[in-house]
């Protein structure tokens, strides 16, 4: 795979380039904080032109590819840029930009430490995350994996006090003790048993005839979707709460842009590209996945039902809200994958307001709490209006985009008669509304008598960009067409296709 750069894998160069030149500049420019903000912005928003760029060609059938290095026989570092990795991609750039001009506001209006660090980590985040995303194979997944928790490490840890520390403790042991454990010994059976690890359309293991069935079959995909520790599935989640104690941005990195992404994505693109739909199907070894999945979505919501603090509520639906991919996925009906894809998408504009608004009472009016919320939407209108937006995504209730993706998870679970799947759904949605629809109520409600409170809105470039994520939650609700093409791509490649 490996030769000279032509046009296409040119522009997949150049969106890890571009990332790791604007690491580099934010570094040089940190004395000079518009400077390097500046630079942060324009790197964005190059990386976001040239990922798009890349959109046409897919949507067309075209499938970029670029072999970057072989260092071993049959081993290669290689990218591949097919539909689901193109959404995710899509995606994360579209939102760095906004994430940035957030950023700019919450750095500043909190008047945050180590903030040229904390712009050159984000950068190499996206790095990773654009090498996760165009993957061609697992041992170039795994690595861009490992480089996303390494990259975002300094992120978690970001305010250096005692709490952090130990956040960041957790963060990295249980995710890099997944994918050394779990992962990467899946990975190297798998390349025992195919004698590759590229991911193939229909899955790897069906075109190298690999007969694996019963308790082995069974063991392989645990190893893979516990390996994939970003995925949050229970039990292996607690690195996610724990990781609450960054900056908001932070938060919004972790949640929407890249790294619980980057977890669902590769289970999607695992249980596709490796084992394969129909390989899947009919496996009783492989229903246990349908069940922790559905048990994560329950379990999360019911705690995130009794979290005061809002940046753990929202963490706690998070977890919920990522099974739904899972659950998606181990469905195994094209209807119920097209629906795990759409939600990575629905569910990433979505938290990002939500978190974004999180970050915007706590700058403004310094509150923390659920229980500090009552009557704040009256002095933060459009910070409360865009958490409104969210949560209903959230819900599932139209006009946001969380509608259109839960439609197609209920309409595979119901294709392939899978009650336990249709009654997660339905009572997740009833949960979600339990735990998101008070808060917007009480911000609405009559202030309290002694609540004397004189502030209004965040700074205006958090205020921007919350507005902007709310606007792009109902967008996809009504032009959907894109992601929906990209999704549909997702399960009608010819088997084998590379």
């Amino acid at each position: 795979m490996t030769g000279a750069l032509d046009a296409d894998a040119l522009r997949i160069a150049l969106a890890l380039v571009i990332p790791l030149i604007g690491a580099l500049g934010i570094g040089l420019s940190g004395r000079h904080p518009n400077r390097r903000e500046a630079v942060t912005l324009v790197t964005a928003a190059l990386l976001c032109l040239t990922v798009l760029g890349l959109l046409p060609e897919v949507l067309a059938g075209g499938r970029p590819t670029w072999g970057f290095a072989e260092p071993f026989p049959g081993i290669a570092i290689a990218f591949r840029v097919e539909p689901l990795g193109m959404l995710f991609a899509a995606v994360a750039s579209l939102l760095w930009p906004i994430n940035s001009v957030y950023s700019i506001g919450y750095m500043r209006g909190n008047a945050e430490q180590h903030q040229t660090r904390f712009y050159v980590f984000f950068a190499l985040a996206l790095f990773a995350t654009m090498g996760v995303a165009f993957s061609a194979n697992l041992v170039t997944l795994f690595v861009f994996y490992e480089l996303l928790t390494l990259s975002t490490y300094p992120l978690v840890t970001h305010k250096g006090n005692a709490a952090a520390r130990s956040a960041g403790r957790v963060y990295l042991g249980i995710l890099i003790g997944t994918s050394i454990g779990l992962l990467l010994l899946a990975i190297i059976w798998t390349w025992a048993l195919a004698g590759s690890t590229e991911l193939v359309a229909g899955g790897l293991l069906r075109a190298a005839g690999v007969e694996l069935s019963g308790p082995l079959l069974g063991l392989l995909l645990f190893l893979f979707m516990y390996g994939i520790g970003k995925a949050a599935l229970m039990p292996i989640h607690r690195w996610l709460p724990a990781a609450m104690v960054a900056p908001t941005p932070v938060s919004a990195l972790l949640h929407a842009v890249a790294v619980v992404k980057a977890g669902v994505f590769s289970v999607v693109k695992v249980i596709v590209f490796i084992f394969g739909i129909e390989t899947l199907q009919g496996v009783p070894w492989a229903q246990w996945l349908l069940y922790v999945a559905g048990f994560t979505v329950l379990t999360a919501s019911m705690i995130a039902l009794r979290q005061d603090n809002l940046k753990k509520r929202l963490a706690y639906s998070t977890i919920s809200q990522l099974s739904y991919v899972v659950l998606g996925a181990a469905l195994l009906a094209p209807l119920s994958v097209v629906g795990a894809a759409l939600h990575i998408a629905a569910h990433a504009f979505g938290k990002i307001t939500l978190f974004f608004a999180a970050g915007a009472i706590y700058t403004a009016a310094h509150k923390t709490e659920v229980s500090q919320l009552r009557g704040i939407g009256w002095r933060m209108p459009w910070t409360m209006g865009a958490f409104a937006i969210g949560s209903l995504s959230m819900i599932g209730v139209p006009p946001a985009a969380g509608f259109i993706s839960k439609w197609y998870l209920m309409a595979g679970a119901l294709e392939t008669g899978q009650l336990f799947a249709v009654a997660v759904i339905v009572l997740s949605t009833l949960l979600n509304a339990a735990y998101f629809a008070p808060i917007v109520f009480s911000a609405f409600a009559k202030p309290a008598a002694d609540d004397t409170a004189a502030h209004g809105e965040a700074p205006l470039p958090i205020v921007l960009a919350l507005t902007a994520t709310a606007a792009l939650t109902v967008l996809l609700f009504l032009f959907h067409q894109v992601p929906l093409e990209l999704a549909g791509q997702l399960v009608s490649e010819p088997p084998g296709s590379r």
